[in-house]
């Protein structure tokens, strides 16, 4: 038990004993203020350092970028971009991606049924067997990745080959579902190669 100095107060006929904190404790906390003005100073005040939000950013773009790279070594065929749209992970990617608002979803509708809000979208119905510029995967991929710009279709190969073959894994698993919306396109034709 402790002998120091009691302190004058009591609360409820409790009075407490008047010890000092150790030497040791109040270094550690003095050190971990003098630490917190210098981190402010180095990454708020003059923004010299990656704050971790920014750091993590950095890491992710940089293993992006190897992914990339990795991806662009590998050709992109018909039978590659058959067997991502067999893989459920790669579509769903593919469905995050086209559901977005600021995306896919922006024309063709969230379903990819041309409908936006109820009613025809700019884009075509894609869960039909009717492609104005071609049903085939290579013929999709290349849709989205180059685009249609007199048409009002973008080009997407900007995002990355992986967004754009995540996204055709995508489309290419909507083939032939052929889900009530927008009438076919003028021009379009019936895919024969199945699903």
């Amino acid at each position: 038990m402790t002998t120091g100095e009691l302190r004058e107060h009591a609360f409820d006929g409790i009075q407490e004993f008047d010890n000092r904190l150790p030497n040791w404790w109040l270094w550690t906390f003095y050190s971990a203020c003098l630490f917190s003005i210098g981190y402010w100073i180095w990454f708020h005040t003059l923004g010299v350092g990656e704050l971790p939000p920014e750091a993590y950013m950095t890491e992710q773009r940089a293993a992006a970028a190897v992914i990339e790279a990795e991806a662009a070594k590998n050709p992109v065929t018909e039978a590659s971009l058959n067997k991502l749209a067999s893989e459920p992970a790669v579509v769903a990617e593919g469905e995050k991606i086209f559901k977005t608002a600021s995306l896919c979803a922006q024309c063709h509708g969230p379903d990819a049924n041309g409908m936006v809000g109820g009613v025809n979208g700019v884009g075509p119905n894609l869960t039909d067997n009717r492609w104005i510029h071609g049903g085939s995967a290579m013929e999709i991929y290349r849709t989205i990745s180059d685009g249609w710009p007199e048409k009002g279709m973008a080009s997407w190969k900007g995002f990355g080959p992986m967004f754009v073959q995540r996204s055709t894994a995508y489309v290419l698993s909507l083939r032939g579902k052929n889900l009530p919306g927008k009438p076919p396109e003028e021009g379009a034709t019936e895919y024969a190669g199945g699903k």
